[in-house]
């Protein structure tokens, strides 16, 4: 969860977390450790929540590729929500509090190796909502907030709208929030099932940014001692999935044109 990074590296990163809401720290799983892993900090599967992620986007991916992530969740329960992100915060946006578009929050993601300054204007509505949005329905924009709307319309390609979208989801994931003694704080471990029967296992945990030094120096020991391992190539769960169901989008089309053609 500690980063290795050289002076000018660690210059920028002061300079993201200084005007960041949050630092959330992050550490993927490589799948041949994640049996151990789970033993190892004791986590019950049966304590976990259920949710659905679901992206939207174009077939090409347009929007991840122009760093905007648009994205709802259903939440076991009846909950929902929604964001529109941008990854990365473009420099003209990170800025203090009093001076930033309405209702953007500010985050610095940190991972062995790297971080991210992202930011998002985030949504609730529920998971029925979502469903009928999944399910062809009602309109993708049906779930979003006029602010998150705008906040679309100023970062998206020019001439793109939600409206072009498509669904790209959903996905599985397993959500549990576990508070190990040894650490003294919360964490949270987050399993993504993917349709192909791939997995990814990420541990995070939050945290102001005065303090992200000496959380991360404590959660690296206290995983280390748990023979997790930090050395392994991280893993990117939005990345994954939205390559994924982008081809899976991909080949049906062409199998339409085909099938239309014949």
């Amino acid at each position: 969860m500690a980063t290795t990074l050289d002076d000018a590296q660690l210059a920028e990163l002061l300079e993201e977390m200084g005007r960041a809401d949050t630092v959330e720290l992050k550490l993927t799983v490589p799948d041949s450790g994640f049996r151990s892993a789970v033993d190892a900090l004791d986590l019950d599967p049966l304590e976990a929540q259920m949710r659905q992620v679901i992206f939207f986007d174009t077939p090409d991916l347009a929007l991840y590729t122009n760093g905007v992530v648009v994205r709802s969740r259903r939440i076991q329960g009846g909950g929902g929500d929604t964001v529109v992100k941008l990854r990365p915060l473009p420099k003209g946006l990170r800025v203090g509090k009093n001076h930033r578009p309405k209702g953007l929050g500010v985050e610095v993601d940190a991972m062995p190796g790297g971080f991210v300054c992202s930011g998002s204007i985030k949504g609730k509505t529920t998971a029925a909502e979502v469903r009928k949005v999944a399910q062809g329905r009602s309109k993708i924009g049906s779930l979003f907030t006029s602010v998150q709307k705008d906040f679309f319309g100023q970062h998206a390609p020019s001439g793109l709208r939600m409206r072009d979208l498509s669904v790209l989801g959903p996905l599985t994931l397993l959500k549990l929030k576990f508070n190990p003694k040894a650490l003294g704080r919360s964490m949270v471990a987050e399993l993504w099932l993917y349709p192909d029967g791939s997995r990814i296992l990420e541990l995070s945990t939050k945290t102001v940014p005065n303090d992200a030094f000496q959380v991360a120096t404590e959660a690296r020991v206290f995983l280390a001692e748990r023979g997790i391992d930090l050395s392994a190539k991280q893993q990117t769960k939005t990345r994954t999935a939205l390559r994924y169901f982008a081809s899976q989008l991909s080949a049906g089309e062409a199998i339409e044109k085909e099938s239309a053609s014949a």
